[in-house]
């Protein structure tokens, strides 16, 4: 072969290994739903999608490999769970519930129970020693009239790595990396947490997304949220922080314990489920039921809020009137019509 031909060869060999996925909105929707999937059944629905969106050329082979292997084992593990009237294995499984999902990770003893007890009503054990937490536990943090989910977690550190925390960090919406800064040890500590996840395939980042030259690596939305910063020596330890871990993730430091910064922090979590709230009004009455808002991701429609109402409602939905900022009040719009933040709708069917 010429050397020019053996260059040219070299050329479409990488062209080919960097191949992006091209990955359509369709597959990237499945995608986001699987790593929020409650049920098995909900998983092979997922996975099932992502199969028949994903584009077929030679950078997405091993992909296709891989969903399938998925698709395979999610099935056998429904059908184990069908013959021997058991549940399903692998781990512990915490519904999803509210606005969205933030999942509060970092090394022993740096106040991530604390964090859920003064952010929600949970009452998890609080003890000045690690590793207290042994299970994740689920609380309900309140935004105005919404509520988000958070999940205190065990700690991670250089050589432990929960399995079922990587998939709970892997189908959040956003994870609280905290820091000790009432020891030295806090700032090794989170570096622990980082590399060790750095060697997963559930990474950390500034935003959440699929790599698309590798679509089974995950990052997910993180904050460095540094803890205990009201005691002695705090401030040189974040000093300390910002040289020794210039990490981009967004900063909110806090005391836990006492509250200080837990306002801002609260209202942030919000913002980061990149949710609008909407409320419904049926044909007869006047005022719309603005005690429990619908949530969807923005850039959602109206078809999505009526699916989620009753799918009788999406199946038969004819139209709809809509009040808002972006409407004259009582505007008709139909199931694709993109909602904003408080958003009043009523359906007809």
């Amino acid at each position: 072969m010429a050397r020019g031909s053996r260059g040219a060869l070299r050329v479409l060999q990488a062209e080919v290994l960097i191949m992006p996925a091209n990955l359509t909105p369709q597959y990237l929707k499945a995608e986001q739903a699987y790593r929020r999937a409650a049920t098995p059944e909900e998983e092979l629905e997922c996975l099932q999608v992502m199969l028949r969106e994903l584009p077929k050329h030679k950078g997405t082979d091993k992909l296709h490999a891989e969903l399938k292997q998925k698709v395979s084992k999610v099935k056998k593990e429904l059908q184990h769970a069908k013959s021997t009237g058991g549940k399903r294995g692998g781990g512990l499984r915490i519904p999803r519930q509210g606005a969205g999902r933030a999942v509060i990770i970092g090394g022993p003893n740096a106040g991530k129970s604390q964090l859920l007890s003064s952010l929600t009503r949970a009452t998890p054990e609080i003890a000045p020693y690690p590793f207290c937490t042994r299970e994740p536990i689920p609380g309900m943090m309140p935004w105005e009239d919404v509520m988000v989910q958070l999940i205190d977690t065990p700690p991670i550190t250089r050589d432990v790595l929960d399995p079922t925390t990587q998939g709970l960090i892997r189908g959040a919406e956003l994870a609280l990396l905290l820091v000790d800064l009432d020891r030295d040890e806090g700032i090794d500590e989170v570096q622990d947490v980082v590399n060790h996840l750095a060697g997963t395939r559930t990474r950390l980042a500034p935003t959440s997304y699929v790599d698309e030259n590798d679509v089974g690596l995950v990052y997910t939305q993180t904050f460095l949220v540094p803890n205990k910063s009201d005691v002695a020596g705090a401030a040189e330890r974040l000093a300390l922080l910002h040289e020794f871990c210039p990490y981009e993730f967004r900063e909110f430091v806090i005391s836990a314990l006492h509250g200080a910064g837990l306002e801002t922090l609260r209202e942030q979590i919000y913002c980061a489920m990149d949710v609008v709230r909407v409320y419904t009004k049926l044909p007869a009455e006047k005022q719309p039921d603005l005690d429990r808002p619908y949530t969807i991701r923005a850039g959602g429609t109206l078809l999505e809020v009526a699916e989620m109402i009753h799918k009788d409602f999406a199946a038969k939905l004819k139209t709809a009137r809509v009040w808002g900022s972006h409407v004259h009040d009582g505007t008709h719009v139909k199931g694709d019509y993109v909602l904003h933040d408080r958003d009043v709708i009523e359906l007809h069917i």
